[in-house]
Formats: structure tokens, sequence, C-alpha cells
């Protein structure tokens, strides 16, 4: 029987390239979504046990470990073996820092087909059927070795490209061609801006990128709040929608702060909105208290 629990891992994000098709910019920093994309890189692998990014520093979401490849600029391969280096799991998720749409459930499903498969790594292929390295979830101790051979030659590891990497292992292909979209050209930006309100997934987006704006860390049921907005702006004024959300956050930020607090702050909103408009109605039992939950 397989085990079905998640498997340790550590991160390695490749973020220091030169970044030429889009003019030397640091690509890391730019945004998608109102969020840089390494911050929406390092929100996929936030499971690791440590994440290594091999870049220059510089702020980021959430506390990494850095270092850099030696020489700085000397490409993939020299960055995958630095990073590599300051990691200590036995499964190693390697990532470049310019992926929009990875999200965990992606991270997830490598680290399980590297898992069922017994492979030496498990890679995402894109809309072409073309590997894709720097989305993939590697064995450390094949991966370690294959670097260690390839640094045995005469030019060391900088500048090598990464097939020669992964011609030495063998490879499971898990095709997703939306989470291996990157953005190396001005072009791929706007269309990845363009894509994030389109993909279905806009107010997920946009509460992200809200959440790690103001540094918090909270999963709420946005069904709830929605229908409380809706409640209040029917059965009240429709500025009452926004101004009761800002409320109901309020009290839940004055109480327990989780999750739970958040959806019964809202259920006594939504209790009081219902009142208001039975009363505007004239229905009778306006009158009666808020039964609470369960009743």
């Amino acid at each position: 029987m397989t085990d079905s629990k998640p498997q340790p891992y550590d991160a390695i994000v490749l973020a220091g390239g030169a970044a030429r098709r889009l003019g030397g910019v640091d690509k890391p920093s730019v945004r998608v979504g109102g969020r840089p994309l390494l911050d929406r890189v390092l929100a996929a692998c936030a499971g690791a046990q440590r994440t290594v990014v091999v870049a220059a520093p510089r702020p980021t979401s959430r506390p990494v470990h850095w270092t850099r490849e030696d020489p700085p600029g000397g490409g993939p391969v020299a960055a995958l073996d630095a990073g590599l280096r300051h990691t200590t799991a036995d499964c190693a998720v390697v990532l470049s820092g310019d992926l929009p749409f990875l999200e965990e459930a992606t991270v997830a499903r490598l680290l399980s087909a590297l898992h069922t498969t017994g492979t030496d790594a498990a890679l995402l292929t894109d809309a072409d059927g073309r590997d894709q390295p720097l989305v993939a979830a590697y064995r450390t101790a094949p991966l370690r070795h294959a670097l260690s051979a390839l640094a045995e030659g005469d030019r060391g590891l900088a500048g090598l490209p990464l097939r020669r990497l992964t011609a030495a292992l063998d490879l499971t292909r898990v095709p997703d061609p939306l989470a291996s979209f990157d953005c190396d050209t001005w072009d791929d930006i706007a269309d990845a801006r363009a894509r994030i309100r389109e993909h279905g997934h806009v107010l997920d987006e946009w509460i992200s990128a809200v959440k790690d704006e103001l540094g918090i860390d909270l999963d709420v049921d946005t069904g709830v709040l929605l229908d409380l907005a809706r409640d209040a702006a029917h059965g009240v004024a429709r500025p009452a929608a926004p101004l009761t959300t800002f409320l109901v956050g309020y009290a839940a930020a004055q109480g327990k702060g989780g999750p739970e607090a958040v959806a019964e702050a809202a259920r006594k909103a939504v209790a009081l909105a219902l009142r208001w408009e039975e009363e505007a109605a004239g229905k009778p039992g306006s009158d009666s208290p808020d039964p609470g939950p369960g009743r």
C-alpha cells in the first residue's frame, strides 16, 4: 500500500538569471497579479522544509536561505549545484523564479509522481511537450551524482545546458501547459497578467495578493463573505456591503482571529441583515432574536 502522507522535501529556486530578453530587469521582482514572480513561486513551495534561493538577496514574502553560484551568472546547472549544497532532504523541488501559474497542488503532484514511479526525477512538460527541468522534483542522491560527474569535465558546470544533466537521469514526465508557463519576454508578462484575470480564479488571485501585501496568512471561506456582502447590500443598502465585511474582519481580529472567528462574525452579520430586510418588508417575526448556530 502506497504511503499517502506528504513527502518531506527541500526547495531550490533559481532566480539569478540575466533576463536579457526583458532588457536586464530584475525578472523575479516583476509583478503579475500584484505579486512579484518570485513570491508567487515561493508560495507554491511553502511546504518545503527548507527553501534555498539562488540569487542576490532581496525582500521576499517569507524567509529563505540565499546563495549564489560561483561564478555568478554561471548558468542553471551551476546554480542548481550551488542550491543543492544547502539542502538535506532526500527530495528537492527545483523551480525557476518566473512561473506565474505554479501552485502548491502542482508541487504536490510532482512529488507524488516521483514517489510512486521510483524514477530519479519527475518534471513538467509544456504545451509543446518539451521537458521543463526547472519545474521538477528530484531525488537528491542521483542528482548529486549526476552533477558530480558533469563537474569532472574540463569546463566544470558553468555554462552547461540542463539537458546534459537530465540526460543522465531516469525521468517521469507530467504534462501541465499552464503551470509550466514561464515569463521570458515582456509579451509573456503581458500574457500572464491577462490570463490571471481570465482563467476563472481572479478572486483567489486577488485575495492571495492582498494577504501577501498585508502580511497575513488566513484561510477564509470567500463564499461566506460574498454572501454576507450580498445580504447586506440587498437587506440594508449597497454601501453596507464593504462596510459590513470590514467590520466582520475587525470583529474576528478582536476575537480568536482565525477562520472560525470570521465565520461566526459573518453569521451574526448575515442574520442581522436578514432581520433588517424583514423589517423593511413588514414581515412578522422580525423582532425574534438571532437563534445562534445549529438552531
